[in-house]
């Protein structure tokens, strides 16, 4: 039953807005959270938690391979993926649960509908009333002081390989798989398309990687994409760069796809992941202020706010750094906004980016090209992962890799970090906190670590970086 009128109304379930929400309650607001699917959106459900339980499953499989290399000799192993999925399935309900709890201890109001704005009215003076719509036929509206929409993101197809959830598939059709193809060909090498890559080669699937750019994760350092291309090939993955495919290079049967490029590759399979686009369609944005960027995100300010002072919008829908946990602090500070928290403008060369592929990539800030077409003048760092000790104790080969730090050449304070190697995931939040606290060098390499660590190596690139390492 809707209250007569709600401080907030969120639309949209997913990590942007359910901490929304939680944070909303915590400040004493009465909220409403309308959701047409399952709290929890896309990363719960059909992004990070399934696809990293998956990556895991290929990392137990890949050490128990190279077992002997630890000294341990192991007969044949083999996949189970019916229980890889279970065990999938079995964490994401864990995780959904825990959502569902949050919000039911936090009272806000959960409307299983479509949401959508209404403009002003001689009932409501103010645009921004939110009318859910049931798949019964019926609705209803919700009145409130403010408004956040956190809608999300759905995956971009491409016109020439539309999805038809068989064998064109989107990475949202990934998590419906019940089996493995023999053969899959991955459009993109960005980061969905490199998770995916890593994981199904190591299930054992013959894997091709299309990018049409002339190199895979074009996004970070050209050291890390190297380095990316060489392991991942090493390891079988065929990876064609600076490869375009059109409809005249695509045949597709009823159980098959043929590209003809340099060499001809027939798969069960094809993964189109180019990226994903917002979701502001039918959403009733034409009855407010709110306006559209030329990719059809919504534009806001710096602290989350539209045009329409009493509107706010955070995560993907915002089209800045489509990433979980900064979507989070997007709809954590809009919150904290409209209820007058002050709360600091968002620094997306703060917010850690990860890619959970074997090996692993890390980065955070500004790197050595982006800081010098910043006009900052850099000092940067660099050591091998086979340098650390805990790495080389956890690797099953030597750990190819390294860890890259940059700082202000004047200042030494630290803007940056490229890292691919053993557990970079982890480790890129110690430096997300050396971020946030204008940490430099010295600070960093100052800290005692633990030993043997594989954080070891960033305290001694701090030390490195004034001259002072002792074992780099």
């Amino acid at each position: 039953m809707a209250k007569e009128k709600y401080d907030l109304v969120i639309l949209g379930g997913g990590i942007a807005g359910y901490s929304a929400a939680i944070r909303a309650s915590q400040l004493g607001k009465s909220v409403a959270l309308v959701e047409k699917d399952k709290l929890g959106g896309t990363c719960l459900h059909r992004g990070c938690i399934p696809t990293k339980s998956f990556l895991k499953s290929a990392e137990v499989f890949k050490y128990i391979q190279n077992a002997q290399q630890f000294g341990i000799h192991v007969d044949s192993p083999t996949i189970d993926f019916n229980a890889i999925l279970e065990r999938k399935s079995k964490i994401v309900e864990s995780m959904y649960q825990g959502v569902q709890n949050l919000i039911k201890q936090n009272k806000i109001d959960v409307f299983n509908g479509t949401g959508r704005l209404l403009g002003a009215s001689i009932f409501t003076p103010q645009s921004g009333t939110v009318s859910v719509e049931y798949d019964s036929g019926d609705s209803e509206l919700l009145p409130n002081d403010y408004v956040l929409i956190a809608t999300g993101s759905k995956p971009i197809e491409l016109p020439i390989l539309p999805f038809d959830h068989h064998m064109i598939l989107s990475s949202d059709d990934m998590m419906q798989m019940t089996s493995l193809p023999d053969r899959i060909a991955i459009i993109g090498g960005g980061v969905i398309g490199l998770e995916f890559a890593s994981l199904l080669n190591t299930l054992g699937v013959n894997v091709t990687l299309i990018e049409a750019s002339e190199r895979i994760l074009f996004n970070e350092t050209e050291h890390v994409s190297r380095q990316m291309k060489q392991q991942l090939s090493r390891q079988g993955i065929t990876i064609l760069e600076k490869t375009s495919i059109t409809s005249d290079n695509i045949t597709i049967s009823d159980n098959e796809v043929t590209f003809e490029l340099d060499d001809t590759i027939t798969v069960d399979k094809v993964l189109v992941s180019i990226g994903r686009q917002a979701i502001t369609d039918d959403l009733g944005l034409n009855n407010t202020k709110v306006e559209l960027t030329d990719r059809k995100t919504i534009q806001t300010n710096a602290l989350m706010q539209t045009a329409d002072t009493h509107i706010y919008a955070a995560g993907d829908v915002i089209g800045q750094l489509q990433l979980a946990h900064v979507g989070a602090k997007e709809g954590i500070t809009a919150v904290e906004h409209m209820f007058n928290e002050t709360p600091l403008p968002i620094n997306y060369h703060q917010m850690p980016r990860c890619i959970y592929t074997q090996p692993e990539v890390a980065s955070i800030g500004q790197n050595e090209q982006t800081a010098k077409a910043n006009g900052i003048e850099t000092r940067v760092v660099k050591a091998p992962f086979k340098a650390n000790g805990k790495a080389l104790i956890e690797s099953n080969d030597n750990p190819d890799g390294f860890a890259e730090l940059v700082f202000d050449k004047q200042s030494n304070t630290f803007i940056g970090a490229s890292l691919i190697g053993p557990r970079v995931t982890e480790l890129i939040n110690e430096l997300s906190l050396l971020t946030f606290m204008d940490g430099s060098a010295l600070e960093l390499g100052s800290a005692v670590h633990a030993h043997p660590s594989v954080s070891e190596l960033l305290m001694e690139l701090g030390l490195k970086a004034e001259k002072q390492s002792i074992h780099i």
